[in-house]
């Protein structure tokens, strides 16, 4: 997977400074990235602020920590049932 080279913190901040009436040529420029990229981060980005960023960020991997407990409680039951009942001396109390 491709590694990102700017946070959202900084992809913010720089939209922010797009928007101080400087061209998107030159502010493209300036930051080393193409111009249809610059239109993605504003359709994704525009108006956000940094706190609203970093909350949404958060809700992001919470859901997505959730996500992943819930798999891998519900990924084997079966499994360790039948791995209990191929065993029973394993289920004794010494």
């Amino acid at each position: 997977m491709k590694r990102k080279r700017f946070t959202t913190e900084q992809i913010i901040s720089i939209l922010k400074e797009g928007e101080s009436s400087m061209p998107v040529k030159k502010l493209c420029r300036k930051y080393g990235v193409n111009d249809a990229t610059m239109y993605n981060w504003k359709s994704k980005y525009g108006g956000m602020s940094m706190s609203e960023a970093k909350r949404k960020a958060i809700k992001h991997l919470q859901k997505s920590l959730g996500q992943s407990q819930r798999r891998s409680c519900t990924s084997r039951p079966g499994s360790v049932i039948a791995a209990l009942q191929a065993n029973p001396d394993r289920n004794k109390q010494p």
